[in-house]
């Protein structure tokens, strides 16, 4: 075994997995359920159900997995694996015409942190995890 192996062994048992991973060059797996579905439910559910006004202008539902996977009717909104492709990084990073950002209207845009988690899970596969 390298030594670089047994010092991130050691750090895992020590300071736990999450750190270590982020130590030693992974990064711990982003959860569409436990850190994903709940931004989304905070910041764009409101209009992205059904029967809201997202959904029906867009037919994106974003109250699943499913419904954000399936895109709207004019294509994807995820790309699994590909960040910069992935059309719902476009919208909330802001990169879109103003006029489409997402959130729409007045609402505060989604913060720094929240969407570099939703760019960690796309990166990450996307998984319905």
């Amino acid at each position: 075994m390298t030594d670089y192996k047994k010092t991130c062994g050691k750090f895992a048992a020590f300071c736990g997995l999450p750190l270590a991973l982020a130590a030693c060059g992974g990064e711990p797996a982003v959860s569409f359920s436990q850190d994903v579905q709940p931004i989304l439910n905070k910041n764009c559910v409101e209009c992205h159900q059904p029967g809201g006004q997202g959904e029906v202008a867009s037919g994106l539902d974003m109250t699943t997995y499913e419904g954000l996977m399936k895109g709207t009717r004019n294509g994807p909104m995820v790309i699994a694996g590909d960040v910069e492709g992935s059309n719902l990084v476009v919208l909330i990073e802001g990169r879109a015409d103003p006029s489409i950002r997402m959130p729409h209207g007045k609402k505060e845009p989604i913060p720094k942190q929240d969407i570099q988690t939703i760019r960690r899970w796309i990166g990450q596969g996307a998984k319905n995890n």
